[in-house]
């Protein structure tokens, strides 16, 4: 059976980060991607799904995210194409087509489970699988009786399904972006349990991001200071609150039941509706590790510390939501949370 250095489970932006980290560290990682291609999941999301933050702030260790506006927000297909061209230029040992159904102590070893059969032993093991393959679906009132559509955003493409329908979606950035675009050619309510919370875009003619990095707050080790992640404000250049305040979408509290495809309001009206769109985030894809003793708690969330495994010597974590800062498993910022963690695992390998 094969034994290797690091095995990282993930080609997406958590994945090639580290191994960009791991190879400048002396060791040689192979990277097991589920996909044909190595892009992670943003080949997936909504079509029309842009950054919220500028090409400058949006790249990973090494390559400069391209393009001459540096000012600009980029499309999803460009975070694709510059996610495949950091793999081609990484030169790390990109395997596709590798699904990890499994970890397992094997004596001093991890010994890696693909699909299919194949087999790995790996030193150490990176879990940066990120969060799309697990889509959060809460339990809400009367969701279950509901008998028209429910889709979750993982699975929502563009507005083409639902055009002409009635619609209800979640609260929060994705939730806010989707209602607005399906606002074009359906009535849509944004549901939610409290007011939509904005931030604003640009702060004195500059972008967010700028102030969030000048003053440290987007680095800042606040993730082992927060018991739960925060809800994030939904981030505006003006366009979303306008859209709100003219009703398109129109937003209300969150339904209390349902009864067939009516949904029931708290004023208690009863209306008709086509669909419910779950735009409701996700959780960590791990689960893989189930079967490695001390990785997850009884809910599936792994038990880490800034993303070393606080029971298992050699397993680590990259891309988790606040796993060390604000910009964890972004774009901009997992390069800094895949450099310490090589760090802290070339020392554990050394004296192994």
């Amino acid at each position: 059976m094969e034994l290797i250095d690091v095995a990282v489970i993930g080609g997406g932006q958590s994945g090639l980060a580290t191994a960009h980290a791991l190879l400048r560290r002396g060791l040689r990682p192979v990277v097991l991607e589920a996909s044909d291609r190595a892009a992670g999941s943003w080949a997936r999301y909504y079509d029309s799904l842009t950054l919220f933050s500028p090409a400058r702030y949006s790249s990973l260790p090494g390559m400069p995210f391209p393009g001459a506006d540096r000012d600009r927000y980029p499309h999803r297909d460009e975070v694709v194409a510059y996610l495949a061209a950091y793999a081609d230029r990484l030169g790390a040992d990109i395997r596709t087509g590798r699904r990890v159904t499994s970890v397992r102590r094997d004596g001093s070893v991890l010994e890696v489970a693909l699909e299919g059969g194949g087999r790995l032993r790996a030193r150490a093991v990176v879990a940066a699988s990120g969060t799309f393959g697990r889509p959060y679906r809460p339990m809400l009132p009367g969701l279950e009786e509901f008998t028209g559509q429910v889709v979750h955003a993982a699975d929502y493409r563009n507005p083409a399904p639902f055009a002409g329908g009635r619609l209800v979606v979640g609260a929060g950035n994705s939730a806010v972006q989707i209602a607005a675009e399906l606002a074009s050619t359906a009535r849509v309510t944004l549901a939610t349990r409290g007011p939509v919370k904005f931030a604003a875009q640009r702060i004195l003619g500059r972008d967010l991001h700028f102030w969030t990095a000048r003053t440290g707050l987007d680095t800042a080790p606040l993730g082992r200071l927060l018991p739960r992640p925060p809800a994030q404000p939904v981030l505006d250049d003006g366009r979303y609150r306008a859209a709100l305040a003219a009703g398109r979408p129109e937003r209300r509290p969150l339904f209390t039941g349902a009864d067939g495809t009516k949904l029931i309001w708290q004023d208690g009206e009863r209306e008709e509706v086509d669909a419910i769109v779950l735009a409701t985030g996700y959780r960590p894809d791990l689960p893989y590790l189930a079967d490695l003793g001390g990785a997850l708690d009884t809910e599936g969330k792994p038990q880490h510390r800034e993303g070393l495994a606080t029971s298992v010597p050699g397993l680590a974590l990259v891309g988790l939501e606040w796993q060390r800062s604000l910009s964890s498993n972004s774009l901009r910022g997992v390069g800094r949370d895949a450099e310490r963690i090589a760090r802290r695992l070339a020392v554990h390998l050394a004296h192994r």
